[in-house]
């Protein structure tokens, strides 16, 4: 295994991840609530009566940040080699473990974990060890 130089970006991806975590703690002492991204989003859709005012912010914010961040910074190409179909079906299979597991690697992963929640540990470990085994299979053995 070789590490791509050109693509190896160690102080973005530790701002963003400082950021993250800024954005989890600021969440947790103002407004009480733990910033897992599928709840927040779970939440803005029906059956609910009205939407959260600070619930629309931070989708808004998430939405806005890339714009805000190609002001300062070109924005990296995205690709994948995977087909549309393919990645609507992860999607759903995203969606769906979400739903099965109580939350997302943001809320367990981030917020669960520097809560030494030991539910969040355990959703994430199940969430990595999927994850591997499923890169795993997609790569080397079909």
């Amino acid at each position: 295994m070789s590490i791509d130089l050109p693509a190896f970006t160690p102080l973005t991806a530790l701002a963003g991840g400082a950021l993250i975590g800024l954005a989890a703690v600021l969440l947790v002492l103002f407004n009480g609530r733990i910033a897992g991204i599928s709840g927040i989003i779970a939440a803005l859709l029906p059956p609910r009566p009205q939407p959260s005012a600070w619930r629309l912010a931070f989708v808004g914010g998430l939405l806005a940040a890339p714009w805000l961040y190609q002001l300062f910074f070109p924005l990296p190409t995205a690709s994948s080699p995977s087909a549309w179909p393919v990645l609507v079906l992860a999607g759903l299979l995203v969606g769906f473990g979400t739903r099965l597991g109580s939350g997302c690697t943001s809320g367990h992963g981030v917020c669960g974990l520097s809560r030494l929640s030991m539910r969040s540990l355990v959703a994430t470990l199940v969430f990595m060890t999927t994850g591997f085994a499923t890169v795993f299979v997609v790569r080397h053995l079909l």
